[in-house]
């Protein structure tokens, strides 16, 4: 029996649970491109992981399902900033803490997906298998862990059978199967024009590369975009009633509300871009952050306009009607990341 606690652990509340841990763990790290620990949107951006994907069907749990961020952040984040990662899975429940357990006795932070829903500090009723948080400590004899979330300002201490349930969910949109990630930082940071120009190549590439249908309306990448404001003219038809109503505030919830950075992770890639262009004083890049900033603005504002008082076909008229600018402005922004990656190229 016995513990261990990861001293001095830095945190800050973040707008994203992948990207808001993956800045927390450079900060531990002492790494960054400038004087101030980086922040979440360079780490973000840095990830290359911008999409989008549209869900419309059954057994979504929800009547779509939207999001704004590819699979692999953590992995290309890695990968873009030369970090050793090995990600491990398991459905050995006494595998996966001992994982989790050595890295921690060695005084190192551990990554882990888990399940929302399993974790009683959010409270929420959403399941979604894969959100990210850092576990910082462990003590036998309470039978406690410690964890830290993008969600939570102060770390949260809960029950090991808490995270062990968390760990071992099957739900969407994947089993978490005890994943963690053994993450090795260097020494310094490689050069940053060549990270960056890597990250938004693929980010266009994400954008640019629609995923396949998974048995229901599912659309992806700037095509999706379009496809995905085409559909709003079904919604209507496909939503009756109060069914309606629940469509749109999942739209809101999912822009918004569903660990998003706000305007479905639009914002967070505006703020790389801005970090990015201040960094490199480049006009190239700071043009692309000024398309980002528009498209989270207009992302913000068709999810402000599914929800209110106003019935509910008069508030997807709304949605309709701001959404119109979203297909043009994604492929703009897409063209504009292709010429930044082009313009820091080596």
């Amino acid at each position: 029996m016995g513990g261990s606690m990861v001293a001095g652990y830095p945190h800050r509340i973040g707008g994203h649970c992948g990207s808001g841990s993956l800045r927390d763990l450079l900060d531990w790290a002492g790494l960054s491109y400038g004087d101030a620990p980086m922040g979440e949107g360079a780490v973000f951006g840095l990830g290359g992981s911008l999409s989008f994907s549209y869900l419309r069907g059954p057994g979504l749990g929800t009547p779509i399902y939207l999001v704004g961020r590819g699979a692999a952040l953590t992995e290309q984040f890695s990968a873009n900033l030369g970090i050793a990662q090995e990600l491990r899975s398991t459905d050995d429940p006494v595998l996966g803490w001992e994982w989790v357990r050595d890295e921690l006795d060695a005084g190192r932070p551990v990554l882990c997906w888990a399940e929302m829903a399993e974790l009683p500090y959010l409270r929420v009723k959403m399941r979604m298998s894969r959100h990210d948080i850092v576990v910082i400590g462990y003590d036998d004899d309470a039978g406690t862990v410690v964890v830290v979330d993008n969600d939570r300002a102060e770390p949260q201490t809960i029950g090991r059978d808490d995270l062990a349930r968390a760990r071992s969910a099957v739900g969407f949109p994947v089993p978490t199967r005890h994943t963690c990630f053994r993450l090795g930082f260097p020494d310094a940071l490689p050069d940053l024009r060549a990270a960056a120009a890597r990250a938004c190549a693929e980010a266009v590439h994400g954008m640019s590369d629609p995923a396949a249908a998974m048995g229901a309306t599912a659309v992806a990448g700037t095509a999706g975009v379009a496809a995905f404001v085409a559909d709003l003219d079904l919604w209507a038809e496909q939503f009756p009633g109060d069914a309606l109503d629940r469509a749109l505030f999942s739209l809101q919830v999912f822009v918004e509300k569903a660990g998003t950075g706000g305007g479905l992770f639009r914002r967070l890639q505006a703020e790389f871009l801005t970090d990015l262009g201040g960094w490199i004083d480049d006009p190239v890049v700071l043009a692309a952050a000024a398309v980002y900033r528009r498209l989270a603005d207009t992302w913000s504002e068709t999810a402000s306009a599914a929800v209110g008082e106003a019935p509910a076909v008069d508030r997807l008229a709304g949605v309709r009607r701001i959404a119109a600018a979203l297909p043009a402005l994604e492929h703009d922004g897409v063209q504009k990341l292709a010429g930044v990656a082009r313009r820091l190229a080596p």
